[in-house]
């Protein structure tokens, strides 16, 4: 069983990515969205081959990451989408801009669903758009879409939904019943669905991930994908992405996008990306999840010793942990306060919505010994 396990953190800080540059040294930085792992070895070896080869110029008109990803697609999801119905462009979020711009009208409104990942707000304002917010719905137990809320929305007017499957920072995977439902909302009003699904390769065996595509037929109809390895491979910097449809209406929108779009891919992230995907990377990727797994248990292992106080649900996807600290008194943006006086960076939970108050998000990404010495830090400052 290959095991993936983290960068000593003397190594790590000799990284220049912002995860390691934004704080101090004295600082244990488990805020945004990087991981502490090293690359997979099929990634490592096609990047190291195009630098032996000086293999970077612009990219290819026919690369082969669509069928890539069609095949791992297939592979982890039992979704196989059609490689003639993507387009590749830089990044998740400059996809996500790119067509809200085309299926929306200037003004028109966008639902979002926070708390969710804070860069939403800013690309559906980029696109042109307004931001309507229908909060996911707290069953108690675990968070849900709140239907009955994005009916509200359409009916009022909204012409798209910007969703996050798997959800960021509940790491929620949305079942499928749910997204069958968006669908049919959403055709019923003549609305689109751009699904962001960049933390798709990192949901945990047994969650039962469905691709928002591969939702019945009025998902094809209506609706968009993006994914990317970035986040699975820790592959950001190198800038690939792709837009996915799977309805010929759908398509046309993606095919009309203008090809300097396509042309902001790195030819690195693109080279990356096919490696990635490749089936030699699965063991690579099935042993990223169990490291996580361990991770995830440890986190609730630790806040149930040291910080009772602190409310954790186990994520089902991802690496990052929606914490909430409200118990603790600590004010609305709790992570200032563990930042100064732990010397812990988190994710500002406000930045996610009003309902991340008296939250933070947290990186697990790392190693054991880095979570531990982090909920040490934090749990020092209630006394414990």
């Amino acid at each position: 069983m290959l095991r993936v396990t983290a960068l000593p953190l003397a190594e790590l800080r000799e990284r220049t990515s912002e995860k390691w540059r934004e704080y101090p040294a004295d600082v244990l930085p488990l805020f945004v969205a990087e991981t502490d792992f090293p690359l997979a070895p099929a990634v490592t070896a096609a990047l190291q081959r195009a630098l032996d080869l000086g293999d970077t110029g612009y990219i290819a008109s026919r690369p082969p990451l669509a069928e890539a990803y069609a095949a791992f697609a297939e592979r982890r999801f039992g979704w196989r989408p059609d490689p003639a119905r993507m387009r590749s462009t830089a990044d998740v979020s400059m996809g996500i801009v790119e067509l809200l711009r085309r299926v929306t009208q200037p003004g028109d409104r966008v639902v979002v669903t926070p708390p969710v990942y804070p860069p939403f707000y800013e690309l559906v304002d980029e696109a042109g758009a307004e931001v309507v917010r229908v909060p996911l719905r707290d069953t108690g137990t675990a968070w849900e879409l709140d239907l009955d809320g994005i009916r509200s929305a359409f009916e009022d007017g909204a012409t798209a939904i910007l969703l996050c499957n798997p959800h960021n920072p509940t790491g929620t995977v949305h079942d499928r019943d749910s997204l069958v439902a968006l669908a049919e909302l959403a055709e019923e009003f003549g609305a689109a669905v751009v699904s962001d699904e960049i933390h798709a390769p990192l949901v945990q065996p047994g969650s039962g991930f469905t691709p928002f595509l591969a939702a019945g037929d009025a998902a094809g109809r209506v609706g968009y994908a993006l994914v990317s390895a970035s986040k699975a491979f820790n592959l950001a910097g190198l800038k690939c992405a792709l837009m996915i449809a799977a309805d010929e209406q759908t398509n046309a929108v993606v095919r009309a996008l203008p090809v300097e779009v396509e042309w902001r891919t790195g030819q690195f992230g693109l080279i990356a990306a096919v490696a990635a995907f490749s089936e030699e990377s699965d063991a690579w990727l099935d042993g990223l999840l169990r490291t996580l797994d361990e991770n995830r248990l440890l986190l609730e292992d630790l806040l149930a010793s040291r910080l009772p106080g602190v409310r954790y649900r186990i994520p089902e996807a991802g690496y990052l942990a929606w914490l909430d600290f409200s118990a603790m008194a600590w004010g609305d943006n709790p992570g200032r306060r563990i930042l100064k006086d732990a010397r812990v960076a988190l994710q500002d939970g406000p930045a996610f919505g009003e309902e991340g108050r008296g939250h933070a998000r947290l990186n697990f990404g790392t190693s054991p010994e880095i979570i531990t010495v982090a909920i040490e830090r934090i749990a020092s400052l209630a006394g414990r």
